[in-house]
C-alpha cells in the first residue's frame, strides 16, 4: 500500500510538474513587472502586445490579430524584449545611395528631413552617418530618436519623404546588381593530317 501511495504522488508530481513551473513562473512574472497589458513585447518567440497575464499565461494579440498564449514558465525561463516599456525610441533607416551621387548632399537632404519633423527629439541630436561601402550601393542611416508611441508614424512618413525628397534632388537608390564577365574561349587546335 506504501508503494503504491509513494508511486500515486509520484506520478501527480510528474504530471504537474509543468503546471507548477507555469504557476511560479506566473507569479515571478506579476511581481516583477517586466511587461504590463498594452506593452508590445517580444517573448519566447512570439510578437504582440500583451493582453493578459495569469498565472498560468499570457496572452498575446499579434500586430495582425492573431490571439497566441504562451506558457509562463517559457517566458520567465527565456530574453523578453518590451519595445514600449522606455518613452523614447530611435529609429534607424537604411538608405542607399549610387556610388556616383554626392553624399554630402544626400546626409543634408536626410538631416533636413529629420529636423524639419516636430515629432523628432532633438536631444539626442539626429545625425545621418554614412554606415557601410556595400556592394552595390553607399548606404547612409538616417537616426533619430522620437517618443515610442509615434514610432512607426515618424518611421512611415520619413521613408516616403526620403524617396521623394531623393527623386527631387536626383539622388539615385539603386536595387542590388552584379557585373558579368565572360573569359573568351580558345577555338581547339587544328588535328594535325596524318
Amino acid at each position: 500500500v506504501i508503494a503504491l501511495l509513494g508511486a500515486a504522488v509520484l506520478a501527480i508530481y510528474l504530471a504537474l510538474q509543468g503546471t507548477l513551473s507555469n504557476v511560479a513562473s506566473g507569479v515571478m512574472l506579476i511581481i516583477l513587472r517586466p511587461f504590463h497589458v498594452g506593452d508590445a513585447v517580444d517573448v519566447s518567440g512570439a510578437s504582440g502586445t500583451v493582453r493578459e497575464v495569469s498565472l498560468f499565461n499570457t496572452v498575446l494579440i499579434t500586430a495582425d490579430k492573431i490571439y497566441v498564449t504562451v506558457p509562463n514558465s517559457q517566458i520567465f525561463g527565456a530574453a523578453i524584449t518590451n519595445y514600449t516599456r522606455e518613452d523614447t525610441r530611435r529609429i534607424n533607416i537604411i538608405v542607399g545611395i549610387d556610388y556616383d551621387d554626392d553624399i554630402d548632399k544626400a546626409q543634408n537632404i536626410l538631416m533636413q528631413i529629420m529636423t524639419g519633423d516636430q515629432r523628432v527629439r532633438k536631444d539626442p541630436p539626429p545625425i545621418a552617418p554614412v554606415n557601410e561601402l556595400a556592394a552595390s550601393s553607399v548606404n547612409l542611416i538616417a537616426r533619430c530618436f522620437v517618443p515610442n508611441k509615434l514610432y512607426w508614424d515618424v518611421y512611415f512618413d520619413m521613408q516616403k519623404a526620403i524617396k521623394l525628397r531623393f527623386d527631387e534632388a536626383g539622388i539615385t537608390i539603386p536595387f542590388p546588381q552584379q557585373t558579368a564577365s565572360q573569359r573568351a574561349v580558345k577555338p581547339p587546335a587544328p588535328k594535325a593530317s596524318a
